[in-house]
């Protein structure tokens, strides 16, 4: 047993005919276009911020690579803290309207840090003869680094909780095509993210380089305001769930509960549903019978000593509720899949050098007349061109065709888009790595040795497969793993699995940040120049990108693995194709004639 469901969610059921009076299509204007614009304005920022920290705060390679790496790594660590504070406490809509002004805030500082010339170092060439260029004082890194902090704390509002906001006003599970138009929902948010993004990495980038970083921070600050303005004004169209107990607590709450029962004895029969403690109105009358050890947190042993009169748990630390059970379970249960994406996440990652690359080669559109530049940091347009391509040919022309083909409703699993992913990020860094072997040696040829800031002879349009390859790696096994997360969790854990996938991101960017310290230190033992030289062609950033590559390929293997042993998918078993038996005919009709649930779940066994 449990409180009542929140009344502000109940107030979005009309009492003639069950049909919702908020929410809808209505609604996806505002949520799409608040999400759009925080991606253009914080995106944005990113391409060229090595170019920023090496030029105007004058840090190495690695020291600003470093930096990256620990934003990087808050600002996907955060969307952890507020899916819990979301679903826990504030709610999603005020998470995103305070995560909104959050990001505001920390645009200004560091508009700030590029309009006042104070809180930061000042001008100085380090090629001259004789001139001492002094580094940042502990106050300027502080307010550069609070600007990092706040949008931080923004994106930890706004990215776990929009995309389960917007499936909160989609999502009728009495809708038979509900399925598939949250898929759809999935597909076209990440398409819409990825304009924003591309619109990020050539309009932002592109005044960045031409207009100077004070218009260039400017513009994304002013974006963020407009964004938050529109999210908010929407407010009275919202559908709006009322928020639960705190879920990390509960989750903790089944673990103390399951140590303190470890010595008691499971009942042998599974149907023994009166043995566990549950809701009244639940689903859920008996735990799983995976990680049956946790089944021991709900396991009820001394009725009148655990339930009071009013039916709830007199200590929640000795017994739980099956669903909080069931919740940890599914938590832990894809915690190897989830891993398999942080690989893909650190490859990703390298921006840095991938920036420094095309900086030191040919970025003219055409060698032959053309004098129009594409800046060093809009190349990441490529990635994005290739994802949102991915994403409308998939869903308009790939599943309407081999639907077509096979005669009934067709789709890849969601295990093997993630699988394919992976095998797409490993293909990226071996181009990588071919990639710059070539350009280096090209270099080298040219007398360009001692000289990082000269232009090879040769056209930065080579790197456009990599970055091609890396979107095909992220349409497939991002959107693959935020979908796998969504179907798989309980309601009540949404925003938890729209965040997963960023909580991946930010292990990859501390790990990324490892594998880098590693590579530096290892390699420039004995006065040897490091793979990760400041000198791009003395480096050998090729070596390093083979080390990413191989990383990969292992990982390709670890999710196969992973894969098989995670067994059926929630969609699988509801649908009746266990072990790869076909079974929604007999199940829809089993469910046509009024069978329980249960009955069901009989039929689906005894097939």
């Amino acid at each position: 047993m449990e409180n009542p469901p929140d009344q502000t969610e109940a107030k979005q059921i009309q009492p003639n005919g069950g049909k919702r009076t908020k929410g809808g299509i209505i609604t996806m204007p505002f949520i799409i276009a608040n999400e759009a614009f925080e991606k253009v304005a914080s995106y944005g920022l990113l391409p060229n911020m090595i170019l920023y920290l090496i030029r105007d705060y004058r840090f190495g390679v690695a020291k600003g690579t470093n930096v990256l790496y620990m934003w990087s790594a808050a600002s996907n660590f955060t969307p952890l803290l507020g899916a819990f504070l979301s679903d826990s406490y504030l709610g999603r809509f005020l998470t995103i309207s305070i995560a909104s002004l959050s990001s505001f805030l920390g645009m200004v500082l560091l508009w700030l840090t590029a309009m006042l010339p104070q809180v930061k170092p000042s001008p100085c060439d380090p090629t001259a003869a004789g001139s001492h260029c002094g580094s940042a004082t502990a106050s300027q890194l502080a307010l550069l680094y609070s600007a990092f902090a706040l949008i931080s704390i923004g994106s930890g509002g706004i990215r776990p909780c929009s995309l389960a906001f917007g499936a909160d006003q989609l999502d009728n599970k009495e809708n038979p095509k509900n399925e598939r138009v949250l898929e759809s929902f999935f597909g076209w948010y990440y398409a819409s993210s990825a304009v924003a993004v591309l619109i990020a990495f050539t309009g932002i980038v592109y005044i960045q380089e031409h207009l100077g970083w004070k218009i260039g921070f400017g513009v994304p600050a002013l974006l963020m305001l407009v964004a938050s303005l529109l999210f908010v004004l929407a407010s009275p169209l919202y559908v709006t769930r009322g928020v639960t107990k705190s879920l990390f607590t509960g989750l903790a709450q089944v673990v103390v509960a399951a140590y303190k029962k470890r010595k008691l004895s499971l009942p042998d029969h599974h149907d023994s549903v009166d043995c566990y403690y549950h809701m009244k109105d639940s689903e859920i009358k008996a735990p799983s019978q995976k990680l049956r050890f946790l089944n021991k947190a709900c396991l009820i042993s001394n009725r009148e000593e655990e339930i009071g009169s009013d039916g709830f748990a007199l200590n929640p630390w000795r017994l739980c509720i099956t669903d909080k059970v069931e919740e940890l379970k599914a938590l832990i249960k894809v915690i190897p899949i989830w891993s398999t994406g942080i690989m893909m996440s650190i490859n990703t990652s390298q921006s840095t050098f991938q920036v420094l690359q095309a900086t030191s080669m040919d970025r003219r559109l055409s060698r032959h007349g053309s004098s129009f530049q594409v800046p060093a940091g809009s190349f990441g347009m490529f990635t994005i061109i290739a994802l949102a391509t991915w994403v409308v040919l998939y869903d308009r022309a790939v599943l309407p065709l081999a639907s077509k083909i096979r005669g009934r409703p067709f789709r890849l699993s969601v295990k093997l888009r993630m699988g394919l992913g992976l095998f797409m990020s490993f293909l990226a860094m071996a181009v990588s790595a071919m990639v710059e072997s070539f350009r280096r040696n090209k270099a080298i040829s040219q007398g360009y040795g001692n000289n990082p800031n000269a232009v090879v002879d040769i056209s930065a349009m080579w790197l456009v497969p990599q970055y091609v390859l890396h979107g095909l790696a992220e349409a497939l096994t991002a959107i693959g793993q935020t979908e796998f997360f969504y179907t798989e969790f309980p309601k009540s854990m949404s925003s938890i699995a729209a965040s997963l996938f960023g909580l991946g991101m930010a292990v990859a960017s501390l790990l990324a940040s490892v594998v880098l310290n590693a590579v530096n230190e290892l390699t420039s033992r004995n006065g040897k120049e490091s793979w990760v030289s400041d000198n791009i062609n003395k480096g050998h950033y090729n070596y390093y990108y083979w080390v990413l590559a191989i990383m990969s390929f292992v990982n390709v293997i670890y999710y196969v693995i992973c894969s098989w042993s995670y067994g059926p998918l929630v969609d699988q078993v509801r649908n009746g194709r266990v072990n790869g038996v076909r079974e929604e005919e007999e199940l829809l009709d089993i469910v046509g004639k009024g069978y329980e649930k249960e009955d069901l779940s009989a039929v689906t066994k005894a097939n």
